[in-house]
């Protein structure tokens, strides 16, 4: 049983275990005293490095889990009147236990889409009413990128989504919980699908690629949120230790880390793709540009591989199933888990 829980397999880049070059900073930080609550060198050069990253106006403010992230930045910007349009698969929706309805009071409205993504004509059913007391007021689109599907926005369909956000006076908000897988499938630096795209504020995460832990909520624009950090401490999520999360971030983006990590990941799964797209039986359902590959799988031989591999399913009624790869997946787990797969299926 041991080995099966310790062996590396499909089922979340959250699985993965952390890059030796984030535990190396992490030990290098780990002596004497500094001052808590992020008043140190470590926590003012991780901030000076989002500014790098995203523009100087860039606000950084650090928190432990991405669920944190995304429902502090959007508390950040909204009033309980308000409501937040988002697609159906988004984290936001499916995957916070209510968290953003719950601390920010604001509806979270719907979109049902294919693929993940939305564009301004699919927002036009929730954007309406303006002014209308009887209504909740319509503020912040989010998006994520990359999407729960695996897919990644354009520039030009982000750039559509920030245009339209404010000619109606709303924000758009990106849930960057895999922002690098999505900066390695545009080769683009991060800003030029976010601040300059139009973006307003981010969830930036790295725990799916290679932290240990922390999330950032950044604001993109100048004073978009002023008494964040009294948000920040009434959600819990003021770190007294904040050098260690901080001192990740610097690992982080030292020689793009970040970036080879990312790269990694998209290219195992991009083979793992390749490799069981040719099996007879096995369909890919979704646009492989990052590292997820959604495909559909017997029932039976998904239930006997999961004994071997783990990985979830996405819909049952569809015999869907979600594999993840990270940026420690070799190239032989991809080997040993196809090799099975083609034997199940010949049975």
């Amino acid at each position: 049983m041991k080995s099966i829980i310790n062996k590396r397999g499909f089922a979340s880049d959250n699985n993965a275990g952390v890059h030796p070059e984030i535990m190396k900073e992490l030990a290098s930080v780990n002596e004497g005293h500094v001052v808590g609550y992020g008043d140190d060198r470590y926590t003012r050069q991780a901030q000076d490095l989002f500014k790098e990253h995203f523009g100087s106006d860039a606000d950084v403010y650090f928190v432990f889990t991405g669920t944190a992230a995304n429902t502090l930045g959007l508390s950040g910007v909204t009033r309980s009147w308000n409501s937040v349009i988002t697609a159906h698969t988004a984290h936001i929706q499916q995957d916070e236990c209510g968290a953003p309805e719950k601390f920010t009071g604001c509806k979270v409205l719907t979109i049902d889409t294919p693929d993940g993504k939305i564009n301004p004509p699919m927002l036009l059913k929730h954007v309406h009413g303006f002014g209308f007391e009887h209504h909740s007021q319509p503020k912040v689109i989010s998006i994520t990128q990359t999407t729960e599907m695996g897919t990644v926005y354009s520039v030009d369909e982000i750039k559509a989504l920030a245009e339209f956000a404010h000619e109606k006076g709303m924000l758009l908000h990106m849930d960057g919980a895999r922002i690098a897988n999505a900066a390695v499938y545009l080769n683009l630096p991060f800003r030029e699908f976010t601040t300059d795209a139009g973006v307003d504020f981010i969830s930036f995460g790295g725990t799916k690629n290679g932290m240990m832990y922390g999330e950032a909520v950044c604001f993109l624009k100048p004073g978009l949120s002023p008494d964040f950090k009294y948000i920040r401490k009434q959600g819990m999520q003021l770190s007294s230790k904040m050098r260690y999360i901080s001192a990740q971030y610097i690992a982080y983006f030292r020689d793009d880390l970040w970036k080879g990590n990312a790269s990694h990941a998209n290219a195992m799964a991009q083979i793992l793709a390749q490799k069981i797209n040719g099996i007879p039986g096995i369909r890919i359902t979704r646009q492989v540009q990052s590292n997820g590959v959604f495909a559909v799988i017997p029932h039976d031989v998904a239930e006997t591989l999961m004994k071997s591999y783990f990985f979830y399913s996405w819909d049952e009624l569809t015999s869907e199933y979600r594999l993840m790869t990270s940026w420690d997946t070799m190239a032989e787990d991809i080997e040993d888990f196809v090799r099975k797969l083609k034997e199940l299926m010949q049975q």
